[in-house]
């Protein structure tokens, strides 16, 4: 059997599958899985490149399918408190961890020790499987992948 390689487009399209892939599975270049309608879907992605919840992988045949971001554990966090959330946020952040923002929480990959640590800053902290999709960091361009020292 021979197995199409895909490759990412950004633009929506009609699809004839689906594939789920957790954010690791996502984040690799190259890889390989089988799709909700049993076909088997292979991707080689340019260096640095990734794929996101709600991109599509095209063939040359153009069968197009939709990527879609599976569940998985997370460290969910909850606070009423909108400064707090922001706070532990930045903690976070300044700890590179990859972190879901979402508007009355956040979510990042369990760790008990980041866990402990946003405990103690008063947020409240609580494992559960939900899709995550974190945001792109400051010095990685969605389309491009990499930063640009360029300032014209």
């Amino acid at each position: 059997m021979r197995i199409e390689c895909y490759q990412k487009v950004h633009d929506a399209r009609e699809t004839v599958g689906e594939i789920s892939l957790d954010f690791q599975a996502r984040t690799r270049s190259r890889g390989k899985t089988t799709a909700n309608n049993g076909s088997e879907v292979a991707w080689f992605l340019e260096q640095g490149e990734f794929l996101r919840d709600g991109e599509s992988l095209v063939s040359e045949n153009a069968e197009s399918y939709r990527v879609k971001a599976a569940p998985e554990p997370v460290s969910r966090v909850t606070s009423s408190d909108p400064l707090l959330l922001m706070r532990v946020a930045y903690h976070l952040g300044n700890r590179h961890v990859p972190l879901c923002v979402e508007k009355d929480y956040l979510l990042y990959q369990p760790d008990y020790v980041l866990d402990d640590m946003v405990k103690g800053l008063g947020a409240e902290v609580s494992q559960c499987e939900l899709p995550f999709q974190p945001e792109d960091g400051a010095y990685h361009s969605y389309e491009g992948g990499g930063h640009s020292h360029s300032h014209d």
